[in-house]
């Protein structure tokens, strides 16, 4: 067997597939600022046109991509292995707006806990100079000698600093590096922007938000954005965690909602009741408040089982697939796909 040939029409470029490889993964080795997200088939942001060629689909959600869809000749970048040379072009003009990931160093400038087992961690680059993304984009952090990790920004863009909420993950190697050795003044390595879940703000319909634990991360990004851009669309933001003590910045958010009336902030326990919060799944709270999400974008970030559950909520009442952009945090006990697939 021989490498392919790939032409990626956005690109006007052409790039090497060898054996085994995906078209994302190939795309992203040649430095193709390539639109995605899970890298794992289940939130449909690496969605393509295959315009000539065959490609074998690995595993991944329905909710990704249909059958329906695949007749009709589009794949899953991140799933699709060439058999034969290809030309391929992603879908929505919106992605080429990106700017390419570059690499950068950093020192590590604050440290707090935000709860019992997620972590505030500022990061400000060498060069002093602000940084800028698309509000939800994530990083690649390397921490010393620990494998690196995806996590997402916090802040706006523009700021002199990045801001990550990183949880300790039970045997997380990288996690646990975090909770227990980092300090400020301590390197990092950097690979920032990534990632194609974030605020579409030519957007003027309404906009739902759902964040399961440290997922707030990049809900929090998308949020202050849409708000100091003006947008006044109702803003609905839904937050799932476990009990009380996994909840934080709520009063952060609440203090948004008195400012801006266009906004809501919804905190859901899924394993305890309270006096003050909503119990249940947080996705069963979404379908008891809106029953029609004809017209909205939704921006989901969380553990896969309820970035699957948003999904079918959602789509179930009104929710154009193209109109739903995820960002699932996978840990080491996640599958990157579950029962979900075809």
């Amino acid at each position: 067997m021989t490498s392919k040939r790939i032409d990626i029409r956005q690109a006007r470029s052409s790039i090497t597939c060898a054996d085994g490889q995906t078209l994302l993964e190939a795309a992203l080795t040649s430095g193709i600022s390539y639109p995605h997200g899970c890298k794992s088939g289940r939130c449909g942001s690496c969605k393509s046109r295959l315009i000539e060629g065959e490609v074998e689909m690995l595993q991944h959600s329905r909710f990704a991509l249909s059958d329906e869809e695949k007749a009709e000749g589009l794949i899953l970048a991140c799933r699709s292995v060439p058999l034969t040379d290809a030309t391929v072009a992603w879908l929505g003009a919106e992605h080429e707006e990106l700017q390419p990931a570059q690499q950068l160093k950093g020192i590590v400038t604050r440290i707090e806990d935000l709860t019992h087992d997620i972590k505030l961690v500022q990061v400000t680059p060498e060069n002093g100079l602000p940084l800028h993304f698309s509000a939800g984009q994530y990083a690649e952090l390397s921490f010393n000698s620990v494998p690196s990790r995806s996590y997402s920004m916090a802040n706006r863009s523009g700021e002199r600093h990045l801001e990550f909420h990183i949880r300790h993950v039970p045997a997380g190697i990288t996690s646990g590096y975090v909770h227990q050795t980092l300090k400020t003044g301590d390197p990092i390595k950097m690979e920032v922007a990534l990632g194609a879940s974030f605020l579409r703000q030519y957007h003027s319909d309404p906009i739902l938000c759902i964040a399961g634990g440290s997922g707030l991360a990049p809900i929090k990004s998308i949020v202050e954005t849409a708000l100091a851009h003006g947008m006044k669309q109702k803003i609905h933001i839904y937050f799932g965690a476990r009990s009380e003590r996994d909840l934080y910045l709520t009063e952060h958010f609440r203090g948004l909602t008195e400012k801006h009336p266009n906004l809501s902030f919804t905190p859901v326990l899924s394993e305890a009741r309270s006096e003050l919060y909503r119990s249940g799944f947080v996705t069963r709270a979404v379908a008891e408040d809106i029953s029609d999400f004809s017209g909205w974008k939704a921006y989901v970030a969380g553990p896969p089982l309820m970035v699957d559950a948003a999904m079918a909520v959602t789509f179930a009442r009104g929710l154009q697939k193209e109109d739903m952009h995820a960002d699932i945090f996978f840990t080491p006990e996640t599958l990157p796909i579950a029962a979900i697939a075809e």
